[in-house]
């Protein structure tokens, strides 16, 4: 049998053999990480597929005559396998809210050892947001001083940096870095984290594009609940799950009044965990209270400075932001140009987002400049994305033109500025674009560009795709974006014959398996007979047997009949 028949045959009844193949044919730089974590319902999905699939074994030379038998079998696996898939995406979905793998380094515990005054500052970089510096620091620790008790965890925190800088580059850099800690640093106490960490990451890069990552967790996530055969007992290898489609992207989640910046998921005590009860509960009694008189009271607690008051100003600042009026907007505003408390000033200009006039968004504006917590600039740049007005707007666009600003917040303001309605954002994308130099600046403009409904912007990012002198990766972004937005499959259809570029073919065969019209899997099924690159036809093949399309096991089973 040929390589190229078995390869449809491990497709009907097999896909596992399929990713391995699959990955042979294109060496991929990152690593899927065990999905086992994401419980029994995809066990109890895969555990019906495999029964049903049990029945259809098979030979190659049978398969002929069994396609009638084969279709409706596939129907209803991939029935369950929808439902399996709900969870998978519910569980990386999830991940945007950092609950379920460690998200702030722990207080330094080795006072003795070379690495713990590293360690200390790549700690306060990381949680005054400044990412990239982190990032570097922690690597630092483990190629310094790789005996060093901090080195196996400063791996996880330097890719968990990496991960929030949250560009493409980036985000395989931080799998990278997982990947040597599992070799070298197999014992650290953030392994299982990294797991977790690394299923967010790459699920992230699914939905954004990366066909590799989309094929990897299709083929990986059978594995997570392939129940345990009995011994001896013969099994059919189950089908691989279809890749998710790309997830909505999601606000910041916000910030929950009274939780310290240090504090994780993870049920530990927070550092307002022993703040005075009695005066928390005095403080949660003004809520019940007329504003006139609450307002004086809670003026004056946020005045304090003494130590210990900062969990009270907290507090005191979160039941402001539920008071309505210009007192509380002048209290929100001088919070957050004077408390000394990072917190505090990060919740007061995230409560400003809810506050609209033309004086908050001149304070905004002001921190939005002026400040040099990257922390409080961000919270500051979604205040502004809140606010519905043309000077807001404009204060976004002279930052993200701002030379001297971090990228990573650069980023955020580029991002915001894709949302909403505005009507002048293409044309300022699209220019910000032709300036900037930076690939994760340029991709972000991509990203919020495809957000952008319209025939304009698809054209405009088809350019991109179609220009031979632009980066590989960029372009590969483009052509994903618009095969995301309502373009007609029937323009896209027409580019892979005049797509020079193997890669760029192979990222068009992954936006045709994305779409659910009838042309697309047409063309998809034409490639996989014509093509004469005959890794091209298996990438077709793959994504074909991922469709519940149900001309495909006919399809396949024709192929097959060729000798």
């Amino acid at each position: 049998m040929s390589a190229l028949r078995s390869l449809i045959l491990a497709g009907v009844v097999g896909p596992a053999a399929l990713s391995a193949q699959v990955a042979s044919t294109a060496p991929v730089v990152i690593r899927v990480p065990d999905l086992s974590w994401i419980g029994p319902e995809i066990a109890a999905a895969q555990g019906r597929m495999q029964a049903g699939l049990a029945r259809l074994q098979v030979n190659a030379t049978g398969l002929s005559s069994a396609t009638a038998r084969i279709a409706p079998a596939m129907a209803q696996a991939r029935a369950d396998m929808a439902r399996a898939q709900a969870v998978l995406a519910r569980t990386l979905a999830d991940g945007w809210t950092f609950d379920d793998f460690e998200d702030a380094p722990p207080e330094p515990w080795a006072q003795a050892d070379p690495a713990d005054s590293l360690y200390r500052r790549a700690r306060s970089e990381l949680n005054r947001g400044r990412y990239a510096t982190a990032a570097d620091l922690f690597a630092g620790i483990y190629n310094k001083y790789p005996r060093s008790t901090y080195a196996g965890d400063a791996y996880y925190w330097q890719a968990y940096a990496l991960n929030r800088r949250g560009n493409d580059e980036s985000l395989h850099r931080a799998l990278e870095v997982l990947s040597q800690q599992r070799k070298k640093a197999p014992g650290a106490s953030t392994r299982s984290d990294a797991v977790q960490l690394a299923t967010r990451i790459c699920g992230q890069l699914a939905r954004t594009g990366d066909a590799n990552c989309a094929e990897l967790i299709a083929s990986t996530a059978k594995i997570a609940g392939e129940p345990p055969a009995a011994p001896g007992a013969p099994r059919v290898p189950p089908p691989a799950l279809a890749p998710m489609a790309p997830l909505a992207p999601m606000a910041p989640p916000a910030a929950v009044a009274g939780e310290g910046r240090g504090r994780s998921g993870h049920g530990k005590r927070g550092p307002c965990a022993d703040e005075d009860d009695i005066q928390s509960a005095a403080l949660n009694a003004l809520q019940q209270m007329d504003a006139e008189k609450a307002m004086p009271i809670l003026r004056r607690v946020l005045a304090r400075r003494d130590a210990g008051s900062e969990c009270l100003r907290r507090r005191a600042i979160f039941i402001v932001s539920q008071q309505e009026g210009r007192e509380a907007e002048r209290i929100l505003l001088d919070a957050a140009r004077t408390d000394p408390d990072p917190e505090v000033r990060e919740q007061a200009v995230q409560w400003l987002s809810q506050v609209d006039s033309p004086g908050a968004v001149a304070a905004l504006d002001s921190i939005l400049r002026s400040a040099t917590d990257p922390a409080l600039q961000e919270k500051a740049i979604f205040a502004l994305s809140q606010q519905d007005s043309p000077k807001a707007r404009q204060a976004l666009r002279d930052f993200a033109l701002r030379p001297g600003a971090s990228d990573d917040l650069r980023d955020k303001a580029i991002f915001w500025l894709g949302q909403g309605d505005d009507p002048e954002r293409l044309g300022f994308l699209k220019s910000l674009y032709a300036q900037l130099k930076s690939e994760a600046l340029r991709e972000k403009i991509l990203f919020s560009i495809s957000q952008i409904e319209g025939k304009e912007s698809s054209q405009w990012l088809l350019q991109v795709a179609a220009d031979v002198n632009e980066n590989i990766e960029l372009r590969k972004k483009a052509l994903f974006g618009v095969g995301q937005s309502d373009y007609p499959i029937s323009e896209l259809i027409g580019l892979y014959d005049k797509m020079p570029s193997r890669e760029m073919k192979e990222q068009l065969i992954f936006v045709y398996s994305q779409r659910n019209e009838k042309a697309a899997v047409d063309r998809l099924i034409q490639i996989a007979r014509t093509e004469t690159d005959k890794e091209l036809r298996k990438k077709a093949i793959f994504w074909l047997s991922q469709s519940d399309d149900p001309r495909i096991a006919e399809f396949l089973a024709s192929l097959l009949e060729k000798p």
